[in-house]
């Protein structure tokens, strides 16, 4: 009996559509990316619940027909190329035919279009894979597609999308991938009904300036280089403007994203010793290549591309990127003018008769290491002359080790009194971290960075800014959770902005800042007034502060109410917290030992660092008896 059959064309357009669209970001995406290849010089984008109800775009490219309306929704259909070998030569953004038969195949689709030599234009429906209705409509030049209910027919898969804010950022992120490469053309993106970003025409510097704020034009170096293989040219960021979150990385290859690592590596190569370990600089850099040099037919949603001249482009990027650095960072050019300055006499090694030259005096037969080794000798001496009676020097010494050895126990108060007694119940740390931590426990500092406390069966070690932030994390979740957060007034209220991609989730965010503290408003434009911050952080830049938390947040993609506490808290705590090489004196090593004994949980930091390492006595005496 044959088993083997073919699949219905609706079964093999949903099992595409797991591939091609796999949220409404990836709508946005193949719908805008049409429309660039239509020529469009202007391109709404209409999202409302972050696509999950309805996704619009409406360029004034060329539309189709009413035949090609029609065909564009069936599986590999395109116009975008005639053979296979075409494939290796792409001028355009799409070229597989699959992602209007993938939307198709999940969604209600209404499509209504008209080309400039056609009067009228034509309106097509489809839902979920099944053609439902065509007809002449009046409309004007180019294509209106309206996705509604994406997943409607898929549960399973509509379950799976994140929340609105998590799902409209990846909007937002798709967005800004296909408008920084294409300034030419207007954007609009609105989101339910209100309006996001509105980017006119301009050039690439511009762009970037009007998708992340004027801010970043002061970060910004040009970055050039043409050559037989490539052209590169683009922007990166000044060495100082380096951070551990939120730098913007694009690279783009011939008018299209990509992900490459490789050069990644080579940009942070160029940067080599200039900026701090950990931190990044920001880059928005173009590639220029020959279309048949590249393979951009790896994967559908086409953002890995293969080069045939890898190591040699890695080569010139890295050589333009370190070539703007070092323009940027000339030193300035000596001044050889020696008009108006003093008179500098030049050395004369020959000196006049009447100048009396120094004489050193020295005695060649001097040798030093017979003079060590004869003191040497005289201590060796002097050591066995006093051996005797040495008892009588450390007596008390002694006797507080010996009580030491009997007690296992040290008083810091008196070290030398007859009670030897320790007044603090120590536990083995299988049972808690550390005991009761009174004004007598005895607590050390090593290297200005760990406290060390003494156990019955050895030495506990706490990194004390760990330690911090896991303190300071507990207090602001209970601040965030209970309400009861309390601002101080700064000086001089100061200025921070935001980029438009920001605004899906700014509102959310600085609603819990609020909560923390601060004391933000909205200027209007992207612009924030920070009138107060929390209590107890008087000193930290509330600007870079502030957009540091934002930037965590968003780049982690706000959800729950839980998780953006649990976000803001960790931000906070770790800027607040006691920092490496702070010299700490007993009472306040003591009080942060109290409080991180209060924790819920004490060996480890909220994004899972240890705090606490146990040193035990056999470890000790190993280290001793080698």
């Amino acid at each position: 009996m044959d088993i083997i059959q073919l699949l219905p064309d609706s079964v093999a357009n949903q099992i595409a559509a797991g591939e091609v669209i796999q949220r409404p970001a990836s709508v946005v995406k193949e719908l805008v990316e049409n429309a660039i290849d239509a020529g469009a010089t202007h391109i709404q984008v209409l999202v409302c619940d972050a696509g999950k109800s309805s996704i619009q775009v409406i360029d004034d490219g060329c539309g189709m027909s009413d035949t090609d309306a029609r065909l564009s929704f069936e599986r590999h259909a395109t116009s975008k190329i005639r053979q296979a070998v075409d494939l290796f030569s792409l001028h355009t953004m799409g070229f597989r035919g699959e992602a209007l038969a993938s939307i198709a195949a999940v969604a209600q689709v209404t499509l209504q279009t008209r080309t400039k030599d056609d009067e009228v234009g034509t309106r097509i429906r489809i839902d979920g894979s099944q053609f439902v209705e065509q007809e002449i409509v009046s409309c004007p030049v180019g294509s209106n597609f309206l996705i509604e209910n994406l997943f409607f027919n898929i549960p399973a898969r509509r379950k799976f999308l994140k929340s609105n804010a998590t799902e409209m950022n990846n909007i937002m992120q798709a967005f800004e991938r296909i408008v920084l490469v294409y300034p030419q053309i207007a954007f609009t993106l609105h989101s339910n009904g209100q309006e996001v970003i509105n980017l006119r025409a301009a050039n690439f510097h511009q762009r970037i300036i009007d998708v992340f704020g004027k801010r970043i034009n002061q970060q910004l170096l040009s970055v050039e280089a043409d050559t037989t293989v490539c052209k590169i040219s683009g922007f990166v960021g000044k060495p100082e403007s380096a951070k551990k979150k939120g730098a913007h990385q694009f690279f783009f290859v011939n008018g299209r994203y990509m992900k490459h690592p490789y050069f990644h590596k080579a940009v942070l190569t160029a940067f080599d010793r200039l900026v701090p370990s950990g931190e990044q600089v920001s880059y928005f850099i173009n590639f220029t290549v020959n279309p048949e040099d590249i393979d951009v037919n790896i994967h559908p949603v086409k953002t890995e591309i293969k080069f045939e001249n890898e190591q040699v482009i890695w080569q010139i990027l890295m050589a333009a990127v370190r070539d703007a650095v070092g323009k940027f960072s000339e030193v300035t050019s000596l001044d050889f003018d020696t008009e108006g300055k003093p008179d500098i006499p030049v050395f004369n090694s020959q000196p006049e008769s009447n100048i009396r030259v120094p004489h050193i005096d020295y005695n060649p037969s001097y040798n030093p290491f017979a003079e060590q080794k004869k003191a040497k000798q005289n201590n060796y001496s002097s050591s066995q002359r006093s051996a005797k009676g040495w008892e009588e020097l450390y007596g008390d010494t002694l006797s507080l080790n010996k009580g030491i050895e009997q007690t296992g126990s040290f008083n810091q108060d008196n070290p030398f009194g007859q009670d030897n007694s320790f007044k603090q119940d120590v536990v083995a740390p299988t049972d808690t971290l550390m005991g009761e931590i009174t004004d007598d426990t005895t607590v050390l500092q090593h290297s200005a960075r760990y406290i060390m406390l003494s156990q019955s069966s050895g030495v506990l070690m706490i990194d004390q800014h760990r330690a911090s932030v896991r303190v300071l994390y507990d207090q602001y979740m209970k601040t965030l959770n209970d309400r009861t957060a309390h601002s101080q007034k700064v000086l001089f209220p100061e200025v921070v902005e935001f980029p438009p991609s920001y605004a899906a989730s700014l509102d959310e965010i600085l609603a819990e800042l609020r909560l923390l503290g601060f004391d933000i408003t909205n200027l209007g434009g992207g612009s924030y007034s920070i009138a107060g911050i929390p209590s107890g952080l008087g000193g930290l830049d509330a600007v870079a502060l502030v957009s540091d938390l934002v930037t965590e947040a968003y780049e982690h993609g706000v959800g729950a109410t839980g998780q953006i506490h649990s976000i803001l808290a960790q931000g906070l705590a770790e800027r607040a917290a006691i920092p490496y090489g702070e010299i700490l004196d007993a009472q306040a090593m003591r009080h942060l030992l109290q409080q991180l004994s209060q924790c819920d949980t004490q060996r480890y930091t909220p994004d899972g660092k240890k705090i606490v390492a146990f040193l035990g006595d056999e470890e000790v005496e190993r280290l001793f008896n080698c």
